[in-house]
């Protein structure tokens, strides 16, 4: 019985039965080939009984594994392995078919590799999630068929295994490398000049060859008859929150990921720049009420309960509500802190009716709005109009778009900074709003 699950007939098979069969017919015209036709058929289902044989009469047939990583990236290329070990004796050739979660939607999946005898063949395929949460795994199952490719046998490997999808840590992982690196501009990291004095007293040491004869202590130097400097240090430990807007604005796709999922991203990788900075991050999201709240600090810990955070950040379908926001953020928030919103708006009105909450936010607090470019839009704008729909269709969009930079002026007369960006350059625009405020020392 277990033979009979196992067992599959190959497509070649059944192609040289039905010439065999074709034969078979035609003997009743051309009798001759009668006989013929007996010994062929015979020599098939000969070949087919040494092909069980080769198959199944073995001790040690093949291993076999798929290796996941501990926890999928949101919207990133994530690299499964598999593993086939051929304990045969003779080359076997193998089609993989791995039961994929069915967040993927992917019904064609299969790959056809050739292994020779007590070999090993190792390879990869990769997943591009777009949603975070739980993907299960199902079966790894691998068809061997011999040389003679008439029957298959299958192997079955690895069943119900269930991976995590957290949000984007291989853009963490990027970005941990180039943020300090004297390449910036390679990444599209912008190098500002510091304005200003942002430094703190920090200690009183020896002169030594080399620190800037300005900072001379002279009264220290008098007392140990031996040149003392003041060192400084840069400002540290500044409060940046970041907020995130998981209204219905969100929910908008763009090249498979929601705009919040985009905002997800690129908090988790602020954040690390944030605290490679020395400065405190934290973070909350907000909708009908506040959630997922991570009090500002710099602990080693941090990262981790941002992440945790974030995993579990889930949109709605409400309009969120700002004067929530505005009352939370003077309640929780008592020192002034850098605050970066993640929102989105469409219209001069979706501003305006919001406007009296981000400016009270901004009396206390350094500002800055974060919303999204209509790249469908500039699509629109792009492509010659050939007709008078296509007309008024481009001068719509040509209106939305000229609405977005009305928003970032109308949010600079209330001294509230902001990005409008595209979502696959979010991470980068905001990277750089946030280098250039701590370059400029404003807040």
């Amino acid at each position: 019985m277990k033979l009979f699950k196992q067992l599959y007939i190959n497509n070649l098979f059944f192609y040289l039965l039905g010439g065999i069969v074709v034969m078979f017919c035609c003997a009743f015209f051309f009798p001759f080939i009668f006989n013929a036709t007996k010994y062929l058929l015979l020599v098939l289902f000969g070949f087919f009984a040494m092909d069980v044989l080769l198959l199944f009469n073995s001790k040690k047939e093949i291993e076999g594994q798929r290796i996941t990583p501990e926890k999928l990236s949101n919207g990133d290329e994530n690299a499964i392995a598999v593993s086939i070990r051929n304990h045969y004796y003779f080359t076997i050739f193998a089609k993989v078919i791995d039961e994929i979660p069915y967040q993927f939607q992917v019904r064609d999946f299969e790959i056809k590799r050739t292994i020779k005898n007590n070999s090993s063949d190792d390879f990869q395929y990769y997943l591009r999630p777009t949603e975070r949460g739980e993907y299960h795994f199902g079966n790894l199952n691998i068809y061997v068929s011999s040389p003679l490719r008439l029957i298959s046998k299958r192997f079955t490997f690895d069943k119900d295994n269930k991976v995590p999808t957290y949000p984007s840590y291989i853009q963490l992982r990027k970005y941990d490398l180039i943020a300090f690196s004297n390449n910036l501009r390679q990444y599209g990291l912008k190098k500002i000049r510091r304005i200003g004095h942002t430094m703190e007293f920090e200690q009183i040491k020896e002169y030594i060859q080399g620190d800037d004869i300005r900072t001379l202590n002279w009264k220290a130097t008098a007392k140990k008859n031996a040149l003392m400097v003041n060192q400084f240090q840069d400002e540290k430990s500044q409060h940046v929150y970041m907020v995130i807007d998981k209204g219905r604005t969100m929910k908008m796709p763009f090249n498979g990921l929601s705009l919040l999922d985009y905002a997800i991203n690129a908090t988790l990788v602020l954040s690390n720049v944030i605290l490679k900075k020395h400065d405190k991050a934290g973070m909350f999201s907000f909708s009908k009420k506040i959630d997922n709240r991570v009090v500002a600090e710099k602990r080693t810990s941090q990262m981790q309960k941002i992440l945790e955070s974030l995993y579990n950040v889930k949109t709605d379908f409400f309009e969120s509500d700002y004067s929530r926001l505005y009352a939370d953020v003077k309640k929780n928030i008592n020192q002034r802190s850098l605050i970066v919103l993640y929102t989105n708006f469409e219209t001069l009105d979706g501003l305006y009716r919001q406007l009296p909450y981000l400016k009270g936010i901004a009396k206390n607090h350094l500002l800055v709005v974060v919303f999204f470019q209509n790249t469908e839009l500039n699509h629109i704008t792009e492509k010659k109009a050939e007709n008078v729909q296509e007309i008024y269709d481009k001068v719509i969009a040509e209106k939305f778009i000229f609405e977005k930079k009305l928003i970032v002026n109308e949010l600079k007369k209330y001294g509230i900074h902001s990005v409008l960006t595209q979502p696959e350059s979010l991470t980068l625009d905001t990277i750089n709003k946030y280098l250039e405020i701590k370059a400029r020392g404003i807040l």
